[in-house]
């Protein structure tokens, strides 16, 4: 008999492994959060002892615990416990948004605002004017988030509880969109002039506020299988809200930190106190630094060498080639230093413009400190020409891939870009063939946090809507399913503890109610998960 008896046993199960044969068992033994044996009922059976929990799978399907390695819990928890939920699927057109806010002002006290996250002008009909806005929010502040970040549209009121005149100039790096006709402000904010706005609203929050928030949105996630999440931008007080939940024994999923660079003061507080990537444990760990120089194509803010097409926003540039929030010099130097400093480097690029501008950094920052495992990403790297393949690969730079962007934002990606540009749209087909990795991501809440949407995408090259998003980059079950698996904790340095089922790494499981191999590709992202288990624990049952 084993020296160690398993405190939980996983029999009469289908575990696709993951492993480098390809293996599949039918049991698995748990000790203290940790993998203790894979094999055949038989086998596992042995280190089963007096105090074993045992869980019968009836022949369920069991992969390892996905990880989703690029998203927002920290700005999600705030936006879904305190803010007005504005997705299409709720909130589905103007006339329905601006009665919501009619409503919802209409009692509040005289310091309210009226807060929303989630606006989609591609699947609603547009934005709301300012004029709209005005006519029905009883003079309270409003400010309503476009779904990818990067774009939100206020009132007047907004804009004078913030003393924006109404012949502010644009900063750097963002616009106050005017009407082209009349000059006046449309009440579209791109980009900083939003960001400014959003940073003093989040002043007001405390670490219990994202604590509360985060116990909801990680059960968002543990219903898909999700145990792993990469935070990126990281909020400072996200990172004791982790803590304190941790302490408070409610922490149920493993939390990556990607330092905030676009905080310059948290990007200095870390590099100052020495800490490097890997710093932290198998629940807290920090993963890198990011920097978010460029934007949204669903947006039309992307940086691309080629303009728009497509209707344009009422007061956008024309032509449009996007915009970039940094100066390369700036972004330069500190891509330099935090390499350096022993933290590595994540800078997002979605359109082609965007990413050379990420390479180009990353590129500096190599050949002023080179590492041969630097395992350094572009963050959300969505139009990736073949130049840009090859360029990846000589760098050796990971292409952390927005892949959730193909099933909500799709459509919008088709209107903006066009057909013949999908091709190149998250090719994940050349992408594998060239050996560069792209473990995959939801960027939620941009997108929506259930992976097998993304994997359903990925295989089948279409949006939710059914639109094509060119099937010659679509890949298989195995290779979708590898980019919240291996790939996932490749990209986390962490393949030594997650990704596969095997002995000694983290008992981290999602248990399914069909199998995705035998069911038709078509039905991906209708996959039900019946369990998910963290560190040997269940943390959802269906």
């Amino acid at each position: 008999m084993p020296a160690i008896s398993a405190d939980l046993i996983l029999k009469n199960g289908r575990f696709v492994t993951f492993d480098d044969d390809g293996s599949t068992a039918e049991a698995v033994a748990c000790w203290n959060g940790r993998i203790l044996a894979v094999g055949d009922e038989g086998e596992v059976s042995a280190f089963a002892g007096p105090s074993t929990k045992t869980i019968d799978l009836g022949r369920k399907t069991v992969i390892p615990g996905l990880i989703d390695s690029h998203c927002h819990p920290d700005a999600h928890a705030i936006t879904y416990t305190l803010w007005n939920d504005v997705k299409c699927d709720s909130t589905g057109s103007i006339d329905e948004l601006l009665a919501l806010v009619k409503n919802k002002t209409s009692a509040m006290d005289d310091d309210g605002m009226f807060l929303a996250w989630g606006w989609n002008d591609k699947k609603c009909g547009g934005y709301p004017t300012i004029d709209q806005l005005n006519a029905v929010s009883h003079g309270r502040p409003v400010y309503i988030g476009r779904t990818d970040g990067h774009i939100a549209v206020v009132n007047q009121a907004m804009l004078d509880w913030m003393n924006i005149p109404a012949d502010a100039e644009d900063p750097p790096h963002g616009a106050y969109d005017r009407h082209p006709e009349t000059g006046k402000m449309t009440g579209l904010l791109r980009e900083m002039t939003h960001k400014v706005i959003q940073r003093r609203i989040y002043e007001s929050l405390t670490p219990r506020n994202y604590a509360e928030g985060l116990k909801e949105v990680f059960a968002m996630y543990h219903r898909h299988g999700v145990t792993s999440l990469h935070n990126s931008l990281t909020r400072p007080m996200a990172v004791e809200a982790y803590q304190m939940l941790r302490d408070e024994g409610a922490l149920t999923m493993r939390m990556g930190i990607l330092v905030n660079g676009d905080d310059k003061k948290m990007e200095d507080d870390y590099i100052a106190a020495g800490i490097r990537t890997g710093f932290g444990d198998e629940w807290i760990k920090v993963v890198g630094i990011e920097w978010c120089p460029d934007c949204s194509t669903s947006g039309r803010t992307a940086a691309y060498y080629e303009p728009y097409i497509g209707e344009p926003v009422p007061g956008e540039p024309v032509p449009n080639i996007g915009m970039l929030l940094y100066t390369a010099e700036d972004l330069t130097q500190r891509a330099i230093r935090a390499h350096k400093a022993g933290l590595r480097i994540c800078i997002e690029g979605v359109g082609d413009r965007g990413i050379d501008f990420a390479l180009d950094a990353i590129e500096a920052a190599l050949e002023a400190h080179p590492i041969e495992d630097h395992r350094s990403r572009v963050e959300h790297c969505c139009y990736v020409t073949p130049e840009l393949v090859q360029r990846l690969k000589k760098l050796g730079v990971t292409n952390s891939s927005a892949t959730g962007f193909m099933y909500d934002l799709g459509d919008a990606y088709v209107s903006n870009r066009g057909k013949d540009a999908m091709k190149r749209m998250w090719p994940h087909r050349a992408l594998i063939d060239a050996g560069v990795p792209a473990p995959g991501h939801s960027d939620a809440p941009v997108c929506g946090v259930n992976p097998w949407e993304v994997f359903w995408s990925l295989v089948n090259r279409t949006s939710d809507t059914g639109g094509s998003l060119d099937k010659s980059q679509a890949i298989t079950v195995t290779e979708a399913l590898q980019t919240y698996t291996i790939l996932g904790a490749w990209t986390g340095f962490e393949e030594d503890l997650k990704g596969t089922i095997e002995a000694g790494k983290l008992a981290d499981f999602a248990v399914l109610e069909q199998n995705p191999w035998e069911n038709d590709p078509t039905a991906l992202r209708d996959m039900e998960v019946a369990m998910t288990l963290v560190d040997g624990k269940v943390v959802y049952e269906a």
